[in-house]
């Protein structure tokens, strides 16, 4: 499969961003590896940030494997009805629920209507997010801060704890961390210390969960520089054609290509891993 190693300047001024303007488009599947499998048969699965980016690329990759999707998204409506579209499609059942996750209410109603409607929870990726460059600390605004946190760790703690009053042994719990959780990035201070945030409570949930003997077990999953809508809505245009091409591999990754690492951490095959970390960044050494 060809992967463009470059991309021609652009910019969105809404954040986090809609995919269906991008260009190119993102890579959220392979189209030459069609097969359906089981491995998460019967699972249902909550992705908040389901409908486009890495959140798609893991929807779609949940649903050909047997899941059901629960989609949580903030306002990208024609994104996530297409990602809709092509769960439908593969004979999965999918929710599109829109709303803020730094609200507790907000994700409180969420556990509560995949409960009402499908009955259990066995998979919660907690993968939606904000970035917003800055260039000197000093001009950080204090609002952008508060949300970037609001956002990023408020509310993966929020549906987390709401979904520990409904997973049994055996469920998942994967957090998007990233690279910059422990490389960092001068001009995504704020965002790094939230992905290095997600990291610890990772490690921490993991370590709490397997001592309660619970069979619930919390991984995270660190990308690099993905080709996503984050990009052209949050990095300066300028920048867009060489994004990602300082990785050892000289390109920026698709999607698709972490989305095989979401499944596994899902599946059964994972059982003996809690607490860790898969980087997918191109082929630096974390």
């Amino acid at each position: 499969m060809d992967f463009p190693t470059s991309f021609p300047k652009q910019h969105q001024n809404n954040h986090p961003g809609l995919e269906h303007v991008m260009k190119p488009l993102p890579i959220y599947d392979d189209p030459s590896y069609s097969r359906q499998g089981n491995i998460l048969s019967g699972k249902t699965a909550v992705i908040t940030g389901g409908d486009s980016g890495i959140g798609r690329a893991v929807s779609v990759a949940y649903a050909k494997q047997g899941a059901d999707i629960i989609i949580v998204y903030y306002n990208e409506h024609e994104d996530a009805n297409h990602t809709k579209s092509l769960i439908d499609s593969m004979g999965r059942k999918c929710t599109l629920l829109p709303g803020d996750i730094s609200n507790p209410q907000f994700c409180n109603e969420v556990i509560n209507k995949v409960i009402a409607d499908y009955g259990k929870l066995d998979i919660l990726v907690n993968n939606a997010a904000v970035q917003y460059e800055c260039m000197d600390i000093k001009q950080l605004p204090d609002d952008q801060f508060d949300k970037t946190f609001k956002t990023n760790v408020y509310g993966a703690f929020y549906l987390t704890k709401a979904a520990m009053n409904h997973l049994k042994s055996g469920a998942s719990i994967i957090n998007t961390a990233s690279i910059v959780a422990f490389k960092g990035n001068e001009t995504l201070i704020d965002y790094s210390m939230t992905k290095g945030a997600l990291v610890a409570f990772t490690r921490s949930l993991a370590l709490a969960l397997a001592k309660g003997k619970t069979g619930i077990r919390v991984n995270a999953v660190a990308p690099g520089p993905i080709w996503t809508p984050f990009i052209p809505s949050s990095l300066a245009e300028e920048g867009i054609p060489q994004f990602g091409s300082d990785t050892p591999l000289g390109r920026a990754g698709q999607p698709v290509e972490c989305a095989g690492a979401y499944v596994f951490l899902a599946s059964d095959s994972a059982s003996y891993i809690t607490g860790q970390v898969i980087h997918i960044n191109g082929g630096y050494a974390i």
